[in-house]
């Protein structure tokens, strides 16, 4: 099986099929029980995959896939631990420093002083269209640094449902909101949470290194 196709996509810029990826990795369970588990690792819908479906010609039918983010795509490819995985991991590195290598190709530096003031516009427009995105990117999760209660409960074997009811019950959460698991203020300001915001707008509570220690060192012990 070869390697996925990097494809452009407007919205993720560069992008691989989901499904050719997980073809490549050689997964030996259904492809929408893997993937489902790969999100769970905190990537984001709209941010770092988007759902699109194919026609499979052989069933006769249209079978669902997804587009990866060539970034979501390497750390997938990493969390696998397999050889596959880090051949994979090295092709979507080796994509980037390409793509690299030809942005810088193109880029010219200014020849006259007219050019110099069109480049300066340019730029200045360009960041007044990334601005929305920038306020964006800092509202949503860095998941390279933040864990949501799945990721966590899983460190001591525990399901996010116990771990929520059990940080309920210690007011880590704030009891006053219903309608999300809010973090309690002395829990953000000791350092130990963040609330972010996900794609789709909603609030998220997301544990920081020094929060994943804190609930392994007083929750472990009631793993049964």
């Amino acid at each position: 099986m070869k390697l996925p196709a990097i494809q452009e996509n407007k919205d993720l810029q560069q992008a691989v099929s989901a499904r050719e990826l997980y073809q490549f990795l050689g997964g030996n369970e259904r492809f929408s029980k893997w993937f489902g588990r790969m999100v769970e690792y905190g990537f984001e819908e709209n941010l770092d995959y988007l759902g699109c479906t194919f026609w499979y010609a052989p069933a006769g039918q249209e079978l669902q896939d997804y587009l990866m983010s060539v970034d979501m795509a390497k750390e997938v490819s990493m969390i696998q631990r397999s050889e596959k995985g880090k051949q994979a991991r090295q092709y979507f590195i080796d994509c980037e420093k390409r793509l690299l290598s030809n942005q810088a190709r193109v880029a010219r530096v200014p020849q006259t002083f007219a050019e110099a003031l069109q480049l300066a516009a340019d730029q200045a427009k360009q960041l007044e269209l990334a601005k929305p995105k920038i306020e964006h990117y800092d509202r949503v999760v860095e998941r390279k640094t933040l864990l949501n209660a799945t990721q966590v409960a899983s460190k001591i074997g525990m399901t996010a449902q116990r771990l929520n009811k059990a940080l309920s019950v210690a007011n880590v959460y704030d009891q006053r909101i219903k309608r999300s698991k809010t973090f309690s203020s002395w829990f953000v300001e000791k350092g130990l949470g963040e609330m972010k915001q996900t794609a789709s707008g909603y609030p998220q509570a997301l544990f920081t290194t020094k929060g994943e220690a804190w609930v392994i060192e007083n929750f472990s012990s009631e793993v049964a």
